[in-house]
């Protein structure tokens, strides 16, 4: 499968609001089989993180291996304010935190997107991410990736 692929399948299907966690667990599967993530772009990552927060399907495996891969690039510049916005959402709905990525995405928010070219659900899904991600951090629940995710689970 091309990551493209799989990243609009689950989107389809998490945006029709139809409930397949068979399927999706089959693409978490194939993915956590990969030995890397190269191949994956920035749209692919957001789309699946965003797919999977959307139906509530529970992958921290899936959510630390994208972060994995997030965390290992040289820098983010390939990460639009979409991008970045929907995998900030997707940490927070699923209720997930990882302190070092959504540090690194702040500050490449900060140095390469200009914040007045942001649209207003863009700005809302990355406020509410770090508000989220905030109260996760202080009240230790929800999965926290930088520790073992089969912790919490």
């Amino acid at each position: 499968f091309k990551p493209q692929e799989l990243s609009n399948a689950v989107w389809a299907f998490s945006k029709a609001e139809e409930s397949q966690p068979h399927l999706f667990q089959k693409v978490a599967d194939y993915i956590l089989a990969l030995d890397n993530l190269r191949v994956f772009n920035a749209q692919a990552c957001s789309n699946i993180l965003w797919a999977f927060a959307k139906t509530e399907e529970s992958q921290p495996h899936l959510f630390q291996k994208v972060t994995d891969h997030i965390l290992a690039l040289d820098n983010l510049r390939v990460f639009n304010a979409q991008a970045c916005s929907n995998i900030l959402w997707a940490f927070a709905t699923a209720n997930i935190t990882h302190r070092q990525l959504f540090e690194t995405v702040a500050a490449h928010v900060n140095e390469h997107i200009k914040l007045e070219t942001l649209d207003k659900e863009s700005i809302k899904m990355i406020l509410l991410a770090y508000e989220k991600a905030e109260k996760s951090l202080t009240k230790k629940d929800g999965v926290n990736l930088e520790k073992n995710p089969s912790e919490d689970q």
